[in-house]
């Protein structure tokens, strides 16, 4: 699982272009249809905080959490700034550890997408309904196979600004249904020269009746999947899903 580097100090900015309003707003109306409108939630994968800081803002108590402390670093700016009582933690989230329950857990950007390996992604599952309230919600997000293979694979995403330039290209093998990311930056140094940095990060295209299987699995259910930002059942050429799901053994016991 590759954690962000060198990208963390320009990823705000290259990512400029995701309309993170719309998309928390969204995800809000799905927690309130869950009935968590308020108390503790944890992102996974939480990276510079951008969903967090907007999260926190609605009333939510934030936990972020993301492998990557460049990433970390930057949304501890954002908090400094904005006076949000959140708490960030540096874990990996295949082993991550809290000191209590929480009423939801949410991951958004494809986090959950650079969980390559089933196994592994069963024991994130397990790790969300061991740290959820007795009924609480999981909601996340995935890329899709269709996005995969017919908008990113073999796909080369270029981009030029005076803060830096990257370069984006993608590979994706179907058999395998692993995307690679080959990131290049080039970055400005205060002599005028530019340093160069190279990345490159995994993600795994998920079919809806894998992520059902492990969900169930790890003794969560699967109450919903919506083609992204609406209510709609998913499209064959939708690009990316939001699943909700709900802790449920704690209640039966």
């Amino acid at each position: 699982m590759a954690s962000y580097g060198s990208f963390a100090d320009v990823y705000d900015i290259f990512m400029d272009n995701i309309p993170y309003d719309e998309w928390c707003g969204y995800l809000r109306g799905l927690l309130t249809r869950c009935g968590v409108k308020d108390g503790l939630v944890l992102e996974l994968g939480c990276g510079t905080g951008a969903a967090t800081e907007r999260l926190a803002a609605y009333g939510y108590d934030m936990i972020g959490l993301d492998s990557s402390a460049e990433m970390l670093a930057q949304a501890m700016e954002k908090k400094q700034k904005s006076g949000h009582d959140i708490l960030y933690l540096q874990q990996d989230m295949r082993e991550f550890e809290l000191y209590g329950t929480v009423r939801a857990v949410v991951s958004i950007c494809d986090s959950i997408n650079y969980i390559t390996e089933p196994e592994d992604l069963l024991t994130v599952f397990r790790l969300v309904n061991n740290y959820l309230d007795p009924g609480g919600a999981f909601i996340f997000d995935l890329n899709t196979t269709y996005k995969y293979e017919y908008m990113l694979g073999d796909s080369v995403i270029a981009e030029n600004r005076e803060e830096g330039s990257f370069i984006w290209e993608n590979w994706y093998d179907r058999e395998l249904c692993i995307n690679e990311y080959d990131l290049t930056l080039f970055l400005p140094e205060e002599d005028g020269r530019y340093r160069k940095c190279e990345e490159t990060h995994y993600q795994r295209a998920y079919t809806e009746r894998e992520i059902r299987a492990l969900l169930t699995e790890a003794g969560l259910r699967l109450e919903a999947v919506y083609d992204a930002f609406t209510l709609e059942a998913p499209r064959g050429d939708s690009e990316r899903l939001y699943f909700v799901a709900r802790e449920c053994r704690k209640q039966a016991e």
